[in-house]
């Protein structure tokens, strides 16, 4: 039988299983749980911050587009009047080429109000839900642990 001089881990060193035929007393637990729950919150305020944070970020980018769309639309109508302007006035084609532009720039304010949808789509709802059920499952943990 050799001896060394190595300790082995304190139980209240780390958390984690409880070694078998090792039960942890009431204030070890206390302690443990008064160490933890503090980090823990720490950790969900965090995740809520960047989920929140990420969600922003869409929220913004799709506000842009659909002001970004507005504009187009109102180049567009524009360009519309311009046309029937140009029709009425004149018979000549160029107002068949002002109705050209027209529908390429209303097309385009289509395509940046659909991005615009996708982008307030990801933003919503402005809850951190990841955050949210985390902090269910950890209370649940909690719960669980203290009716044993």
């Amino acid at each position: 039988m050799s001896v060394t001089n190595e300790r082995p881990p304190s139980p209240a060193a780390a958390p984690g299983p409880v070694p078998t035929g090792h039960e942890k007393s009431t204030p070890e637990l206390v302690q443990d749980l008064t160490r933890l729950v503090p980090q823990l919150a720490r950790q969900e305020v965090e995740l809520a911050k960047a989920e929140l944070a990420e969600k922003a970020k869409h929220a913004g980018v799709g506000v842009g587009a659909f002001g970004g769309a507005g504009l187009v639309a109102l180049f567009g109508v524009g360009v519309l009047v311009a046309a029937a302007v140009l029709g009425l006035a004149e018979v000549l084609p160029a107002w068949a080429s002002a109705l050209i532009v027209a529908a390429v720039l209303l097309l385009v304010a289509g395509v940046m109000a659909m991005v615009g949808r996708k982008q307030i789509k990801q933003a919503t709802p402005p809850v951190p839900t990841q955050a949210v059920n985390s902090t269910k499952h950890d209370v649940e943990a909690v719960k669980e642990s203290a009716h044993r």
